[in-house]
């Protein structure tokens, strides 16, 4: 079932709800969407074989929800407040939570703003440093919009698939401003598991991170940021901290 929650700005955000009981809200990283995040690797026939439903928005800027083009649009507690609009327009009042890499940030984001909807936390692909802010702006800026080669390779292995597939290049440039230096801070008394892969470097620090905070770190052996949304260990690691 496809729906779109609307925000008061206008904005509207696009969402698949997959039937099943205690839903889980999943939310996707940066230049990606909720179908490739999360249907094409499996999660959802997972959430489904356990008798679990998905909630699987596209984040504003991707995919099917509305692309505004101000990075004040993009700050993590708009994204948030986005997801509290998929939440009240599906009538839920409290969920479990999982966010891959951006999606972390995102779901963190959530946890601040609305600590009373978030049962618990699955953060995927992220640690202690964010890496739109490790970026060069301006490079972002040239390389989106005008196409120049930018010097550091991150730049363009992560964006350039998604200006392939005909992504929105301001909405993109939007996001990365919005969202750069988001942390990963979630209030004191909200259950939270992170997983990385083994051979990821973006999420570097993190298990120093789940460490310090007292919560649950797994890691997948030679798992990389893409590859490891595929892991079975992944998806039985969360199914069993969601339950």
């Amino acid at each position: 079932m496809t729906l779109f929650a609307k925000r008061l700005d206008g904005v509207r955000i696009a969402c698949d709800a997959a039937p099943g009981e205690r839903p889980v809200l999943l939310v996707h990283g940066f230049a990606s969407t909720a179908a490739v995040t999360w249907i094409g690797s499996g999660w959802v026939r997972a959430l489904g074989e356990v008798g679990r439903g998905a909630i699987t928005p596209d984040l504003r800027g991707h995919g099917r929800s509305d692309r505004p083009h101000h990075c004040a649009d993009y700050l993590p507690r708009q994204l948030a407040a986005d997801l509290v609009a998929v939440l009240d327009t599906l009538q839920l009042e409290r969920v479990d939570v999982i966010g891959y890499s951006l999606g972390s940030r995102v779901v963190a984001a959530l946890a601040r703003l609305a600590p009373e909807r978030v049962r618990s936390l699955v953060l995927g692909g992220a640690g202690p440093l964010e890496l739109f802010d490790t970026w060069d702006q301006g490079e972002v800026n040239r390389f989106l919009l005008s196409g120049d080669l930018p010097s550091d390779p991150t730049i363009a292995a992560v964006l350039g698939p998604a200006i392939t597939a005909g992504a929105d290049r301001e909405a993109l440039w939007a996001c990365v401003q919005g969202m750069a230096g988001c942390t990963l801070d979630v209030p004191v008394g909200i259950p939270q598991l992170f997983v990385a892969g083994g051979a990821d470097q973006i999420p570097a620090g993190v298990a120093v991170l789940a460490a310090e905070r007292g919560a649950g770190y797994v890691e997948l052996p030679g798992r990389t940021h893409l590859s490891a949304l595929t892991a079975r260990e992944f998806k039985q690691a969360a199914l069993e901290f969601l339950n």
